[in-house]
């Protein structure tokens, strides 16, 4: 089948949102050129069968959308009889991803979970299971092709201590599928802090939504699932913020902190990853989109934050004090990027559509604003100083323009 984007949506955030939010939610995701949501399900939720109603609901509305559900294994324990009903109740939607005519099914964890698929396969009438093993690695997961119809990577960010990412695991999985799917997982951001769950940690995120989506174009996987649509709770999220949805604690670093801008060049990275051409001509008005801090990275107390999952080091080591600017643009343009005042101009490349740039704090305070085209769009300000919370917050605001 041709080559998908999804987005990983989390179902455990939104108790009480109704069939019109759904909807409305799924159009918003279409028209960035996402073609279906992951459903990422807990065993305990009480409303998760009236949201996944809703959203199923939802999706046979709108159309031209699919939904499969992954089932959170780290979330607690599951049921065969839990996950079959579930299948079973989904699997004849007109808005269920199937492949090879059996119901796309996921996960997030779970390898001890593995040898009840065959009983899932048995009572459901078959599956094509694609789950993210990912704690068990690409060698891991070689070990298992006799349960799954592929897997998916939830190696999206670098690792700590690293300021980049490469495809090395990429290469690995589709080497250890042996021609099974690959479903890579692409992110633009990672900033959790939430003592509550013992999670800390910023994984460097400077140039990541540009990086990733090149490491796609180098792959080719199979399928590409965003990671996330709407995880407030590890900065992730390209979705417009919901307040509703942001958990407790998360409030303070992401009120003010837009990331929908993410998507403004989204349809470009995925009609390129379609059609196999990193060269692909741009079939739409030119586009740019900045993310930054809104203070430097050393402004302040880092507020216990690790540069990384597992790591050691302060995130602010690993947090560099710039704007990166992603712009897709019909030949040579300018593109111009002001903090305060004090403005620098970017040339794109003419001869390819994606140009990167990033420009350095360097001191400078006050509001940043981006333009492109004769079009501005201006942000929140770069501050010196740490905000109300006492230490510096590492998520991102977005703009585009």
């Amino acid at each position: 089948m041709s080559r998908q984007v999804f987005a990983h949506y989390m179902v455990g955030i939104c108790d009480g949102q109704t069939q019109d939010q759904w909807a409305h939610e799924i159009q918003t995701a279409k028209a960035a050129g996402i073609d279906g949501f992951a459903l990422n399900i807990g065993p305990s939720d009480y409303w998760t069968q009236p949201q996944l109603h809703n959203a199923y609901a939802a999706a046979e509305q709108v159309g031209g959308f699919v939904l499969f559900i992954s089932f959170d294994m780290a979330a607690g324990n599951w049921s065969v009889q839990q996950v079959v009903d579930l299948v079973n109740t989904y699997k004849n939607s007109r808005a269920q991803l199937k492949v090879d005519g059996k119901p796309f099914v996921s996960t997030f964890e779970g390898p001890g979970w593995a040898d009840n698929w065959n009983a899932v396969r048995q009572q459901t009438g078959g599956i094509f299971l694609v789950p993210d093993w990912s704690s068990l690695g690409a060698h891991g997961v070689a070990g298992k092709l006799g349960i799954n119809d592929g897997a998916f990577s939830w190696g999206a960010w670098p690792q700590a201590g690293q300021t980049k990412m490469n495809t090395g695991e990429d290469i690995a999985y589709k080497q250890a599928l042996q021609g099974k799917k690959y479903m890579m997982g692409v992110s633009p951001y990672f900033y959790t802090n939430l003592p509550q769950w013992s999670k800390n940690w910023y994984s460097s995120s400077e140039s990541l939504w540009f990086d990733r989506w090149q490491h796609v174009l180098d792959i080719m996987p199979d399928f590409v699932e965003i990671i996330t649509w709407n995880d407030y709770g590890e900065s992730s999220y390209i979705c417009d913020t919901n307040p509703r949805q942001v958990v407790q604690g998360a409030d303070k670093y992401i009120n003010g902190y837009d990331h929908s801008g993410f998507r403004a060049i989204l349809p470009y990275f995925i009609q390129a990853y379609k059609a196999g051409n990193r060269n692909l001509p741009l079939n739409h008005e030119d586009k740019a989109v900045a993310w930054y801090r809104t203070t430097p990275a050393h402004c302040g107390s880092d507020g216990g934050t690790k540069w990384g999952q597992g790591g050691s080091n302060s995130a602010a080591n690993g947090a560099r004090d710039v704007i990166s600017i992603v712009a897709a643009t019909n030949g040579q343009k300018s593109v111009t990027v002001d903090i305060g005042g004090n403005a620098q101009t970017f040339t794109t490349q003419g001869d390819h559509p994606l140009s990167y740039f990033e420009m350095p704090f360097n001191d400078r305070q006050g509001p940043v604003t981006i333009k492109l085209n004769g079009k501005a769009k201006t942000g929140p300000a770069i501050q010196n100083s740490c905000p109300s919370c006492g230490h510096v917050i590492f998520n991102s605001v977005v703009i585009n323009v």
